[in-house]
């Protein structure tokens, strides 16, 4: 779910609380969370409704000056429309995760979790390649760095995500960098060598 960054500022200062969207399925569901550029929110409701039952009230909730102007938003959009309902959650988690250093135990549970990842790559193994690349060259393209391995960008970036999951990665705004807990466990890794 896409949501611009004025919209995710006033989510997050709690002046929208509602979003439409059309869509075939919903991409969300009640009870998850959506990690955005503000922080992480809460999908507290995800409801089917027709565009005729949206007041005014509701659209302001959602952002809009009046129905008029969601409705515009709207138009030309296909599928079932939906009302979400959300809130700021806080902080992105992924932020302090990367700060922390892990100890032995969580260092033996990310390298299990690495070894599952490279068990089941189709291309073969990859993370521990793709952790030293980052260190030795931070804020370099994705495009750059997949192709060293072998890999196109659109094949790499979902990759370096899982990584940034656990906290070992952090985006910059061109390439990556290694996190303090990516690069204690790139070094525990080292030490199995």
């Amino acid at each position: 779910m896409l949501i611009n960054i004025a919209t995710l500022d006033a989510i997050k200062t709690g002046d929208v609380t509602l979003a439409f969207r059309r869509w075939r399925r919903p991409t969300v569901k009640r009870g998850g969370t959506l990690l955005t550029a503000v922080g992480q929110l809460a999908i507290d409701d995800v409801q089917p409704v027709e565009l005729q039952d949206v007041d005014s009230e509701q659209a302001r909730l959602a952002g809009y000056a009046n129905v008029d102007e969601l409705h515009g938003a709207l138009a030309g959009r296909q599928g079932q429309l939906y009302r979400v309902s959300l809130r700021y959650l806080g902080e992105d988690p992924r932020i302090a995760l990367r700060e922390s250093v892990p100890d032995e135990e969580e260092i033996e549970t990310i390298r299990s979790r690495l070894d599952r990842w490279d068990r089941s790559s189709p291309t073969g193994p990859w993370t521990r390649a793709t952790l030293q690349l980052i260190a030795d060259q931070p804020a370099t393209l994705a495009a750059d760095l997949g192709e060293q391995i072998g890999m196109e960008k659109k094949r790499f970036k979902p990759l370096v995500r899982r990584l940034k999951e656990l906290g070992l990665t952090e985006s910059l705004k061109v390439g990556y960098k290694l996190s303090v807990r990516g690069q204690t466990v790139l070094a525990a890794l080292g030490d199995e060598d």
